[in-house]
């Protein structure tokens, strides 16, 4: 990755983009698609939706969603502290001492999640995030009260870094790494001829009721989609690999195996992997994936689908880790599989 396309992705990585709030990280993606796509189209959901060949039957939609976790506000009390409720998936025992930017209505805050001091006993035993809260220097509810309402939302105060210039690490690489990608893929794509439309979508809410993919999906009507997300790495210490599988940084892109999957597209993407000569590793999804793939799997007459994850360590925590060789080939693997499609492929499993 060059370092134009790093800087890219780190700018996006500093845009705050809570679900539900995703709005500036899409007008920043949407400014840098227009330099590639045929059309940008958005929707009622927030969506936006870079477009290659818009007037090609077959279309191929790819799905990375730019949301992050983030805590929202329900409560101020009369000394000018903030409690909260979970936007996603977050994890309280990862909140303690942490630093926080609240997007006030009025203004944006700095605050810090407050913890009792050891000395005074601390946090024992089991806790939620309704057992903590936010100071932002005020004194009164009235202070506090001038720039934030309940309902506004706050996400963790967390500068991405560049590991060893190897691994990024920081807060909401899921799944900002996948709206990067998405927007690549395209951008790559752009420059060849090929004969499919394809549709880059930077989803909105995955991380809380994946309405956005559902949506998107529904207005593209696509041929086939493809979610692009994360998914755990195991190959840091304390992980039971038994229990969750063996996937490392470095070893590659991660394809889905289970019933959601449509498995003459792991096929095509397996052919691609071997084309380039990549390794790809694989996670079981059974039932659901979890993932964008669940909600256009069933829009319209049902749409067939798959998963490319990228390897991620210390997922939901402000400091989520990925490497960048792996973010290169999944674009790499994407990229290739996409440009070799005649249009006329049957994803039926039965022909």
């Amino acid at each position: 990755m060059n370092q134009k396309r790093l800087d890219f992705l780190l700018e996006l990585l500093q845009t705050p983009s809570p679900s539900s709030m995703e709005m500036e990280i899409q007008k920043r993606w949407m400014k840098e698609m227009d330099n590639y796509a045929d059309e940008i189209r958005t929707d009622h959901a927030g969506n936006a939706i870079a477009v290659l060949n818009p007037d090609a039957d077959f279309k191929v939609m790819l799905a990375g969603h730019c949301d992050e976790i983030a805590l929202v506000i329900n409560r101020i009390d009369e000394q000018g502290y903030l409690y909260f409720d979970k936007m996603g998936g977050i994890n309280p025992k990862a909140a303690i001492g942490m630093k926080v930017t609240v997007l006030g209505a009025e203004k944006t805050l700095t605050g810090v999640i407050g913890v009792n001091a050891q000395h005074h006993g601390g946090i024992k035993g089991d806790f939620d995030v309704e057992d903590l809260f936010i100071d932002c220097g005020a004194k009164t509810k009235q202070e506090v009260d001038q720039y934030v309402q309940i309902g506004d939302l706050a996400v963790y105060k967390r500068q991405p870094e560049v590991l060893m210039d190897r691994y990024i690490s920081g807060r909401g690489l899921d799944n900002r790494t996948g709206q990067f990608i998405v927007g690549e893929v395209l951008r790559r794509l752009s420059e060849k001829e090929v004969n499919v439309g394809v549709y880059a979508a930077s989803t909105v809410n995955e991380e809380t009721n994946m309405g956005g993919a559902y949506f998107a999906a529904a207005g593209i009507e696509p041929t086939m989609a493809i979610a692009v997300d994360v998914t755990f790495a195991t190959d840091y210490p304390g992980v039971n690999k038994q229990k969750y599988g063996d996937i490392q940084l470095e070893g590659g892109p991660v394809l889905a195996k289970g019933a959601p999957i449509n498995r003459k597209i792991n096929v095509l993407l397996e052919q691609a992997a071997k084309n380039l000569n990549m390794d790809v590793q694989y996670e079981l999804t059974p039932r659901m994936t979890g993932t964008d793939a669940d909600k256009m799997r069933l829009t319209g007459k049902g749409v067939p689908v798959s998963l490319v994850s990228l390897p991620l360590r210390y997922m939901h925590s402000p400091v989520e880790t990925a490497s960048i060789q792996d973010i290169d080939e999944e674009i790499d693997l994407l990229v290739e599989m996409i440009a070799g499609l005649t249009g006329e492929e049957s994803l039926n499993p039965l022909d």
